[in-house]
């Protein structure tokens, strides 16, 4: 059993702070704390105590170790050599921000590199000791590696936090405050969820839900949060029994108002909202408190979404029923109340993005404009629409060779000035009470080659063909992919993303499990059956290191479309009106229905956005989404 230890952290090393520490000194010193417990080996995941794809700064952990800021990546030190696994999206930013350490970068996927669990089942010795915080990592991981080092006798010691006794003033835990989503946003109350919910867990024959992945939460509860940047969600643990639940929670965050952002509920605190739900709130660690106590249940839970530590502590007492989390598969189909609401906020976001585009072409090469003031205008834009409250994720604002690194950040070192030639490229997204908005526009800021513009087209014409399918029910994203695909690999050329993720509402910009990807990614399930009411990026794209990178998205809603003898067909219909840039097309490489379907989308961008713009705005609108 893993019982995590809070140790006092080490608040200088030798004589210094261990913030100006390099990644080497921090390394080294790592190495002692792992020689001290005996062990061989130490994995720092980018994860929190929730399997969280996106975390709060007290969980950096592993961008602390070794300096690299990307999302996603794990961290693994042994005595020898320390190395990085990161995942395509930042094999460029990775070699970049890894130059003049030692840390080794291990390119996932790619021929030859080892995984994360491979490498160390090679370099854990016999009788050895891998260490791990066992809050940050998922119990199916931990599992696997038990398997992997059992024939080598090897032990996992997860219970101690090295990286927190060498992080002096690490961040303290966020305790933004808690509001409640109104059922005329959230279309459905916690009551029918929660009474949905017991419905499922009667299913699987259990008695007992232990819940901790905070989107889930939130959308269980109808409750939002601030406790990770971007992501509306609130730390915090839920068990549901046939007629209990509990709500583990720093209390703190719910002394304040249910609905702050509505007239006439000033009246309702959130601790009311909540305990007029029957929930009993205890402290959030005293999750570990009570697992101890809990014997002879069974327990639905997935192993992939509960931590390793809190895993142990239940397995030996109970029955465990693994399966993926029923609330995401709930959360993901969207109700009609919730659709409404996205097609409201994408029609607001559509305005701003549009806009921006219409203010960034008439200033470019006509004033001083770099990545971060641009990021920062179309951020301007958004704030100007009502119920909008704050970006989706962090913008992506690229320019020129900027955006061949597909998940790029601008920063004050790296912000780049646009000059009136060449790409911009700008990734962004908006969370409004109507919901949760993704969108990429690829933008032509003046003369562009050739090759810039064959490819421009090939995204665009590939974003708008797996738009325009119709399927059977029972497709996955796997069986749709090659739609996308095929204006790229029919050219010996290819995109190293996913084509497509979930989106949630008001919720987490990447949700399950619907995806569209190529391949099988089985540790993300998202490869699970397009249902109707789910929410789909569609954002093909081509990058090319040193030169441009391109994207296209926009936001597809699966819907029902004729049934027959053969079953019920499907198809998507565009969320996401914003023109694409016609200056960058190159007209002979599109078929007939390439045109058609592209002539087509821009009819509907105006009709929809250009209600909402000046006469000068509506103007160029009218150009630039004019039949090409």
């Amino acid at each position: 059993m893993c019982e995590y230890r809070r140790r006092r952290k080490m608040n200088t090393v030798n004589g210094g702070s261990a913030e100006k520490m390099t990644v080497d000194q921090k390394l080294e010193l790592l190495r002692t704390k792992m020689k001290e417990r005996g062990m061989d080996a130490y994995m720092v995941p980018t994860a929190d105590f929730h399997e969280s794809e996106y975390v709060g700064d007290h969980f950096k952990c592993r961008q602390f170790l070794t300096g690299f800021t990307g999302s996603a990546g794990i961290a693994v030190v042994t005595m020898k050599e320390a190395c990085l696994w990161v995942d395509g999206r930042y094999f460029v930013q990775a070699a970049v921000q890894l130059q003049g350490t030692s840390v080794k970068m291990m390119k996932m996927g790619q021929e030859g590199v080892p995984s994360v669990a491979g490498y160390l089942e090679a370099e854990v010795p016999e009788n050895g000791c891998l260490g791990f915080d066992g809050r940050v990592v998922n119990a199916l991981t931990g599992i696997d590696l038990e398997k992997r080092l059992k024939e080598k006798n090897a032990r996992i010691l997860c219970s101690d936090d090295l990286i927190n006794e060498i992080w002096e003033d690490r961040p303290a835990l966020s305790m933004e405050p808690a509001w409640a989503l109104h059922e005329k946003y959230a279309g459905k109350t916690a009551e029918e969820k929660l009474k949905e919910l017991r419905a499922e867990m009667k299913k699987e024959h259990t008695d007992m839900y232990v819940l901790t992945s905070l989107d889930d939460i939130a959308w269980l509860l109808n409750i939002r949060g601030n406790d990770i940047a971007y992501n509306p969600v609130v730390l915090s643990y839920v068990i549901v029994t046939e007629d209990k639940l509990y709500l583990f929670v720093n209390e703190e965050v719910l002394h304040g108002e249910a609905y702050p952002y509505m007239d006439n509920y000033h009246n309702i605190d959130m601790l009311k909202y909540l305990e007029d739900l029957g929930t009993e709130i205890l402290p959030y660690d005293d999750i570990y408190k009570m697992a101890t106590d809990i014997t002879g249940h069974k327990i639905l839970m997935e192993k992939q979404h509960i931590n390793y530590a809190l895993y142990n502590i239940l397995k030996d007492k109970n029955e465990l029923v693994d399966k993926m989390n029923p609330t995401s598969d709930a959360k993901a189909v969207k109700n009609e109340v919730e659709i409404e609401n996205e097609k409201k906020a994408h029609i607001k976001d559509g305005v701003a993005v549009t806009r921006f585009i219409y203010w960034l072409k008439h200033h470019i090469g006509k004033e001083r404009l770099t990545e971060m003031s641009v990021q920062d205008k179309l951020e301007e834009f958004r704030k100007e629409q009502e119920g909008y409250i704050e970006p989706s994720f962090a913008t992506i604002s690229a320019y020129g060779a900027n955006a061949a690194m597909c998940h790029y950040s601008a920063t004050k070192e790296s912000d780049t000035v646009l000059e009136d030639h060449g790409f911009y490229l700008v990734d962004s997204g908006g969370q409004y009470y109507e919901g949760t908005t993704d969108i990429t526009r690829t933008i032509a800021l003046g003369e562009l080659t050739k090759e810039e513009k064959e490819h421009f087209t090939l995204v665009l014409m590939s974003m708008l063909r797996l738009k325009e399918v119709k399927f059977l029910y029972g497709c996955r994203g796997l069986s749709l992919d090659y739609v996308a695909r095929e204006p790229f690999w029919s050219r010996g050329l290819n995109f190293d993303h996913g084509t497509g993720h979930g989106v949630g509402y008001l919720l987490n910009v990447h949700e399950r499990p619907n995806g569209i990807r190529f391949r099988m990614v089985p540790e993300r399930h998202d490869n699970g059956v397009l249902e109707a009411g789910m929410i789909t990026s569609d954002e093909p794209g081509l990058y090319i290191e040193g030169s441009h990178g391109i994207r296209t998205e926009n936001l597809i809603l699966c819907v029902k479309d004729e049934k027959n003898q053969y079953g019920q067909f499907m198809k998507f219909e565009f969320l996401t009106f914003v023109p694409v840039d016609k200056d960058a097309v190159v007209k002979e490489l599109m078929t007939e229905r390439d045109i058609a379907l592209f002539n087509a989308y821009h009819k509907e961008v105006f009709e929809k956005i250009s209600p909402y713009m000046d006469d000068q705005e509506k103007e160029w609108l009218r150009k630039a989404t004019a039949p090409i």
